[in-house]
């Protein structure tokens, strides 16, 4: 099969370049080893429960800063729903609860409670950073990577506040400390930032360069977090629909094993089941060290590439705790997101990110529970261990971050329905992130920004995007490496790029908290919503028993009309001939089956609209 552009990876910058060259009308195939798209974006659920597999706290979706996510959207002139948490979220340190406001300077005097001498120098410091972040950022919006910036438009910015520019520019090769040096003498505030930037782009302040520390202690402010209005599934899966109502294809549980070659250039991959497709351009969103590692064969690359590739260093592995609890063992006074601090001086295993999404998003599981994730470091190893040393090792792990937890929710133990983990095997096995690094490669000093992985490859069909790239981690940043990505495409195909214009209509709707089950779907007629509701309680499971004898894969179907694609769940339902819904139905898992009939039945009478 050929194609425009091939995608490998169906992961949060892979879609969104998918997205992008669908909406321009290019023939696009997106590959994807999983069952559900999304990465570390995506969603499984168990029961009624939604779980996160990753991102539970989302930027760049505000009305100012780095609004990669909301520029995407009006591009894609596809509507989105998103929950704007109130606060951004809060840190406990040394026994204080740090709470990060929006505003700056009400943030200011939260941490001047921790160091109070230092508050002037605070002011000064968060002054400065937020005048050169107007500056830079938000006065001169650009959605694309430092490799693929227009050196014209760069200029032309530039001569607007060309003190900032130079200021910002000589950060370059300085790290994290020696900007803040600048303004703090106080030892004990260096570490609490030690802490921000571990948090933020899994590095110290010794380690970080400046340059991302200046965007990075300012931008949750000024552009807010968020989440999906009922649940991160819909992110990818909004992706999805706009690649698949614009004629392009996804094909998951498949993995690309191999990237195939005519003359010297790449022109397809080899999959898992021994196919080939083919392509004119293709677009990688994995990690650098997959890439050179074991996708290009040798004999097309450069051994000193290779070497380069293998030295890149990556961020630490994760655990992923995942819990269901009682209502009642979350106090009222619990944020959507807290970051648990253990070691001010070091980092440990102690130190816990705890997203609890359903404080804000009352669709994600039962009136009287809590969805709790809990993501931290793993410094224990899990390779090689056979299947008893591996499953007690998950158990220990299991109990050791549910006494962390404890620490913050003293009676979570009694209150604990279900766990489940995910080791850095589990993340591999479902992300490919390779050990379980979730955020990629480190941004150190001397490997980051230029010294990364390009957008443009030496080879001239092969675009990449994703974590491996240069610009930094997060989904903002993941987004505009897929955006860069699919405007490199365009640009050698001599199409229209996608850029940013003064007064765009926008279709990203902020909610504010909580969202209710009565607000999900509330835009659509009576009937659909129903359907929709009705296909709201498919588990989504890897290996469905519902269609085990059926070439309907029901899970995907189901999520699809979840997230509003019903062009791609029709597709799928008439692809596969299927009429016999009843049986599909009689062997679903669940005691009270999801009406599956009724849910194909209403998509085979269903008419799609126009395409805008």
């Amino acid at each position: 099969m050929k194609y425009d552009v091939l995608v490998i990876g169906a992961g949060l910058s892979g879609l969104s370049a998918a997205a992008l060259l669908a909406k321009r009308n290019l023939k696009v195939a997106v590959v994807d080893k999983s069952y559900c798209p999304g990465g570390s974006c995506g969603s499984f659920k168990r029961e009624d429960v939604f779980f996160d597999q990753g991102s539970s706290m989302l930027f760049g979706w505000g009305e100012r800063g780095f609004n990669a996510h909301r520029f995407l959207f009006n591009c894609l002139e596809e509507e989105m729903d998103i929950i704007a948490h109130p606060q951004l979220y809060c840190v406990h340190y040394k026994g204080e609860k740090i709470r990060f406001f929006p505003d700056i300077d009400q943030f200011i005097e939260e941490v001047a409670r921790l160091f109070p001498s230092q508050k002037p120098n605070l002011k000064r410091f968060y002054g400065d950073m937020e005048q050169l972040y107007t500056h830079v950022m938000v006065e001169h919006p650009s959605y694309t990577t430092p490799d693929e910036t227009d050196r014209k438009e760069m200029l032309q910015a530039m001569l607007s506040h060309p003190v900032s520019y130079l200021r910002f520019l000589s950060y370059l090769n300085k790290s994290a400390k020696s900007l803040l040096s600048k303004y703090f003498t106080d030892p004990e505030i260096f570490s609490f930032f030690d802490k921000l930037t571990s948090t933020y782009c899994y590095t110290t302040v010794e380690e970080s360069p400046a340059i991302l520390s200046t965007v990075m202690f300012v931008d949750n402010h000024v552009g807010g977090s968020y989440y999906p209005a009922g649940s991160a599934l819909m992110l990818p899966g909004k992706l999805e629909k706009v690649i698949e109502e614009h004629g392009s294809v996804m094909i998951p549980n498949r993995e690309v094993v191999r990237i195939l070659f005519s003359g010297n250039k790449p022109s397809g991959v080899q999959l898992d089941d021994g196919s080939a497709l083919y392509a004119d351009q293709l677009i990688y969103s994995g990690t650098v060290w997959n890439l050179y590692g074991k996708l290009i064969p040798p004999e097309y690359s450069d051994p000193k590439r290779r070497a380069w590739a293998a030295s890149q260093v990556p961020t630490y592995p994760s655990l992923a705790l995942y819990s269901v609890v009682d209502r009642s063992a979350i106090d009222h006074e619990a944020m959507a997101v807290e970051m648990l601090v253990g070691d001010p001086s070091a980092l440990n295993e102690e130190e816990v990110t705890v997203y609890i999404p359903s404080i804000d998003d009352h669709t994600l599981c039962g009136k009287d529970e809590h969805v709790v994730l809990a993501i931290g470091p793993s410094f224990r190893t899990w390779d090689g261990l056979d299947a008893k040393t591996y499953q007690m090792q998950k158990e220990e792990e299991i109990q050791r971050l549910l006494g962390v937890l404890a620490r913050r929710f003293p009676t979570i133990k009694e209150h604990v329905r279900s766990t489940e983990l995910a080791t850095p095997k589990t993340i591999e096995r479902y992300t490919m992130k390779n050990g379980g690094a979730v955020a990629g490669p480190k941004q150190v000093l001397g490997n980051h920004m230029f010294k990364r992985l390009h957008i443009r490859t030496e080879y001239p069909t092969l675009f990449c995007c994703g974590e491996s790239t240069v610009l930094g981690t997060g989904t903002p940043t993941v987004t505009t490496s897929g955006i860069a990505a699919a405007n490199a495409v365009l640009s050698q195909r001599g199409l229209e790029s996608f850029v940013y214009e003064s007064g765009m209509k926008q279709y990203v709707h902020l909610i504010t908290p909580p969202y209710t089950p009565d607000q999900l779907y509330a835009s659509d007629d009576g009937q659909t919503r129903s359907v929709k509701l009705k296909a709201r309680r498919c588990q989504i499971c890897e290996h469905p028993a519902c269609c085990q004898t059926s070439g309907l894969d029901i899970p995907s179907l189901m999520r699809r009309v979840m997230v509003g694609n019903l062009k791609g769940a029709k597709q799928l339902l008439i692809a596969s001939g299927e009429e016999d819904f009843e049986s599909l139905q009689s062997h679903c898992i669940r005691e009270d089956a999801v009406d599956i009939q009724q849910v194909c039945s209403f998509l085979l009478e269903w008419e799609s609209p126009p395409a805008r």
